[in-house]
């Protein structure tokens, strides 16, 4: 019996009929899970490539993401599966499934401990770096003990992010998404009105439409900023636990159409009108930017909501990434245990010792850039392309037509190289800096 049936859909426990999700709260969860932090990495891409290679590369990954989302469904639902990693052992066996849920928790794990370190960015600043700069708090009310970087997140993380890990159904989060999704809107918005001002008042430089390649800059750089837009488009781990919450399969693919469209449209905007704000001096967490001395009132103000804005919609991200790391992780660790919402004891463990581990690991963690290029070039970049892309070329189902097969082949092809010049480069500069 396929699992589209609904032979084993229930994610509460007992034997009542879970109401479905529907279509519009699935865009919303859909959304916030592409729209992460990803986003502020954005305009650093355009300033390495350029605004018209950016743009294309924006498009291409979004084509091929929706590619792949479409090949994960299709062999789902040919399959017993419910899972992304039930799906890789049904092609694999036990080693794709291990696989697949150690790259979902290197991926969502390393965004959550992003997110924290975000959050503390913007609430409290960071000393640290050489561009060390304050935070939302203490510049309204000067360095406090209790505006500090640890009990900021500590704050975040009792009071926000406990009671969204809590829900056991990801059709729970729809509200919170729909407001996380506003909120980045918001920040565009802001950021775009920002940017139109600085153009009449002459205050932006011209961008640069094509890459530029100097000392500082070589053609093998280009290819760091591909994975930081995998990593932006990389939602493939919430598509099984949002799909089955749904009534049909059709309706998974509308929503993640609809969702690619509005994200790339997001994306491609931020990163405009924030290379436009800032021009070369754009930094790799676009946030920080935001944290200069303004000429007015109303720029201050400005500044501090789009700050703001941001940081609270990654709180709401969070509960999303959370929700499939904790699921693997326990289909790791318990294979043949019940499933994890219908044990409350397992369920809490495995919630608050996430929480604990990541907030341990967020409160001193390097540069974003870095880590968005090594997570992006290689667990994102299998989880979006690769697994999808050898499920279609394996076919244990004898579904997949020659044009699966030669987009499968173009998208492993592309996703191998693209990723391997991609970690050789940032090894080479990473070890480069330090030298």
């Amino acid at each position: 019996m396929s699992p589209a049936a609904g032979a084993r859909m229930p994610l509460l426990p007992g034997n009542k009929p879970v109401r479905r999700a529907t279509v519009s709260g699935a865009v919303f969860n859909v959304s916030t899970s592409i729209i992460g932090a990803g986003i502020m990495s954005i305009p650093a891409t355009l300033k390495v490539l350029g605004v018209i290679p950016a743009f294309l590369l924006i498009v291409i990954i979004a084509f091929l993401a929706d590619v792949s989302v479409e090949f994960l469904m299709r062999f789902t639902h040919s399959g017993e599966s419910i899972t992304y990693a039930g799906v890789m052992r049904e092609s694999f066996g036990q080693v794709g499934s291990v696989a697949t849920q150690i790259c979902v928790m290197i991926t969502n794990l390393g965004c959550l401990i992003m997110y924290q370190i975000i959050i503390g960015d913007v609430l409290s600043g960071n000393g640290s770096s050489g561009t060390g700069h304050s935070g939302v708090l203490q510049e309204w009310f000067g360095i406090q003990w209790w505006n500090s970087r640890d009990i900021a997140i500590l704050f975040t993380l009792v009071f926000i992010f406990l009671p969204l890990v809590l829900l056991r159904r990801v059709e729970s989060l729809k509200y919170s998404s729909a407001i996380a999704v506003l909120l980045a809107v918001v920040f565009v918005g802001i950021s775009s009105a920002m940017a139109i001002y600085a153009i009449f008042e002459g205050k932006t430089s011209n961008p640069k439409l094509i890459p530029s390649l100097d000392k500082q800059t070589s053609f093998f750089d280009l290819f760091t900023a591909v994975p930081v837009i995998v990593t932006a488009f990389t939602f493939h781990f919430n598509v099984h636990p949002i799909g089955f919450e749904l009534g049909k399969p059709s309706d998974m693919i509308s929503a993640v159409r609809i969702s690619l469209v509005l994200c790339a449209a997001i994306y491609f905007s931020i990163g405009l009108f924030g290379y436009l704000l800032f021009g070369d001096a754009i930094m790799s967490d676009i946030l920080v930017n935001f944290d200069k001395s303004s000429d007015s009132a109303m720029g201050a103000l400005l500044n501090d909501v789009v700050r703001l804005s941001y940081a609270l919609h990654l709180m709401l991200v969070f509960p999303l990434l959370n929700f499939s790391l904790r699921v693997n992780l326990d289909e790791l660790l318990f294979p043949k245990k019940p499933l994890l919402a219908t044990d409350t004891r397992r369920f809490v463990i495995l919630t608050l010792g996430l929480l604990v581990f990541s907030y341990l690991a967020a409160i001193a963690f390097p540069n974003i850039w870095y880590i968005f290029q090594f997570l992006g070039s290689t667990s994102a970049v299998c989880l979006a392309f690769i697994f999808p892309g050898v499920i279609v070329l394996r076919d244990v189902h004898g579904i997949s037509t020659r044009r699966d097969r030669i987009m499968a082949t173009i998208m492993v092809f592309l996703a191998v190289v693209t990723s391997a010049i991609a970690i050789s480069t940032n090894l080479y500069n990473f070890l480069g800096n330090k030298s």
